[in-house]
């Protein structure tokens, strides 16, 4: 069993480590716990439960749909304390979808950035450092889901079946979730570097 699961370094290829800047265009929050919709704040002043008040405050959260090797609300670690979206991906998912605009505020985002190529692809424990202080590590990508897209919906009454078609289009552009690692403020204007950490992909090794 050990020599069938040993692997072997050759066959691995490992990408070095590196850095990627960009910038915040803008910061929301949810008015109140109970909303989906996020609204433009001047700043955010991050905590370890990540943003006081807002919807996905908290050390930990009940887990859901996405975690069926949980029962539905059970208590977990709560590694969605924000939603962090970028414009480039943001611009993709409305020309997939042949729409004006999709704003971050409809979809539930905190963090807008720019100029962070292929943001939503930034692999698991990225850090996110943020010219105020603040550092996000990045749990991974949010996936898109038809409750997000009846809020796009609900922006074009126009056109039918947008609810379904944002969950297909938006794949691999839906943006990322993560957890403060550093309490900071966080503010449009501000620079955030991507620390991209050193990756590979782990296969199984051949037997």
């Amino acid at each position: 069993m050990t020599e069938q699961l040993a692997l072997w370094p050759d066959d691995i290829k490992v990408m070095p480590k590196f850095k990627v800047t960009g910038a915040v265009e803008g910061v929301f929050r949810t008015p109140a716990p109970d909303d989906f919709q996020t609204a433009a704040v001047d700043a955010l002043e991050v905590t370890f439960e990540g943003i006081p008040g807002d919807r996905h405050a908290g050390f930990t959260r009940k887990s859901g749909g996405r975690e069926p090797w949980y029962p539905r609300g059970t208590q977990m670690c709560n590694e969605r304390q924000v939603s962090l979206l970028s414009v480039e991906d943001l611009a993709r998912i409305a020309a997939r979808m042949e729409l004006e605009d999709i704003r971050p505020e409809w979809i539930g985002g905190n963090i807008l950035v720019s100029g962070i190529a292929n943001f939503t692809r930034v692999p698991p424990r990225t850090r996110l450092v943020f010219e105020g202080g603040a550092v996000v590590r990045v749990d991974g990508e949010n996936t898109p889901c038809r409750f997000s897209g009846a809020s796009v919906a609900a922006r074009y009454p126009g056109r039918e079946g947008l609810d379904l078609l944002f969950a297909q289009q938006a794949a691999g552009l839906r943006g990322l979730v993560g957890i403060i690692e550093k309490p900071g403020v966080i503010s449009a204007g501000q620079a955030v570097s991507a620390h991209i950490p050193q990756q590979w992909i782990y296969t199984s090794p051949r037997g």
